[in-house]
């Protein structure tokens, strides 16, 4: 009897399923940067590179269950879910650590990272391809992952991977100050979800869930990190 695959799941998911879906992918992130690490000291450069590209989509769920978490129409649920299972949509933090070096500090400067018309995260994925497979490129080229995958280009991948991970553990109860706060303003003026994020991160420093003291997110909004 053959046996039917799972159904990937494609609904509405409550505050507690939010945050376990985050600690999940944070879990795996830091799993897959472990495994490529390891690698790495094997010189097993292309397959280290490869796993550190999983760990950066991985990483990418993240503000990509946020959104799911703020899903209004069946379209919202629709169109997050299309993201969590697209490689391109989850690797686009990839050229954050670029954008630092080159003077980025606020979140305004982040936005190419977002920007629809950008093809850096088609870039990675192409490179996750020929890290891991052989393929007929350019004019009948054979590429191979071992001559096109570098001891340098595997650190630099493995080093993103773990700027982009995190140890923090999400909780049912800052998914649903997320939605308190950020809901009502969802994909509205920019001035608001900005000082809806403040308010969010001030809340969340009442509950102990986020450092006390100066308020780091109007911090990184309105000078920077």
């Amino acid at each position: 009897m053959t046996k039917k695959k799972l159904d990937s799941y494609k609904g509405k998911l409550n505050a507690v399923q939010i945050a376990a879906g985050i600690n999940a992918a944070i879990q795996n992130a830091k799993r897959l940067i472990e495994d490529a690490s390891l690698l790495f000291e094997a010189c097993r450069y292309p397959s280290a590179a490869f796993l550190a590209i999983l760990s950066i989509e991985e990483s990418g769920k993240v503000s990509i269950l946020r959104s799911l978490a703020l899903a209004r129409t069946s379209e919202d649920i629709a169109d997050a879910w299309r993201d969590y299972r697209s490689h391109t949509k989850k690797n686009v933090g990839w050229l954050l650590p670029q954008l630092v070096g080159q003077g980025a500090r606020k979140l305004d400067d982040f936005k190419p990272l977002f920007e629809e018309s950008s093809d850096h995260p088609y870039v990675l994925d192409q490179l996750k391809q020929i890290a891991f497979y052989t393929d007929c490129l350019g004019e009948a080229h054979w590429s191979m992952p071992k001559e096109v995958i570098d001891e340098s280009l595997a650190k630099l991948l493995i080093q993103v991977a773990k700027i982009l991970s995190s140890d923090k553990y999400v909780s049912k109860t800052e998914i649903e100050l997320w939605i308190k706060h950020i809901g009502p303003v969802w994909k509205r003026a920019p001035s608001w979800m900005k000082q809806a994020l403040c308010n969010w991160y001030r809340e969340m420093q009442d509950a102990g869930l986020a450092p006390a003291g100066e308020n780091e997110m109007e911090k990184f909004i309105k000078s920077g990190i």
